[in-house]
């Protein structure tokens, strides 16, 4: 015990980048689950699209969504997201997927639809980057 103690205060800044490696990770897998919004990965999204009519929303900017989106996906970037929630009311009670190119933007809004009562919010695990590195295919155009 004596000689951990003596470690740590030998190499504090070790310690502590240890400590605060440890936290992030942590606060990573724990982030999803405090703002209520569940994760899928991609084989899990084309489940929950061809067995439960989940509804796909890309929060990218118009650009990248010609560029290439998940087929029948609707776009609504993520700085009009809170003015146009409410093309996305008919959907409260269905399974939404939301994704966008790695995963940040769509969280922040996957936490806005979960505050404003939609039932079934899902955030695409790793983004648009993850879906393609599954080989899934992606639409072109409007």
């Amino acid at each position: 015990m004596q000689q951990l103690l003596e470690f740590i205060v030998n190499n504090w800044f070790l310690f502590l980048a240890l400590i605060i490696v440890l936290t992030l990770l942590g606060m990573n897998m724990i982030r999803p689950k405090l703002l209520g919004f569940k994760e899928a990965k991609p084989n899990e999204v084309v489940t929950l699209i061809n067995h439960d009519d989940a509804a796909v929303v890309d929060v990218r900017d118009s650009g990248e969504f010609k560029k290439g989106h998940i087929l029948n996906a609707r776009n609504i970037p993520f700085g009009l997201f809170e003015e146009r929630l409410h093309e996305l009311d008919s959907l409260k009670t269905a399974p939404v997927i939301v994704y966008c190119e790695t995963g940040q933007q769509s969280a922040r809004a996957c936490a806005i639809l979960q505050k404003q009562g939609f039932a079934s919010v899902y955030k695409l695990s790793g983004g648009l980057l993850a879906w393609k590195s599954a080989n899934f295919p992606l639409s072109t155009g409007d």
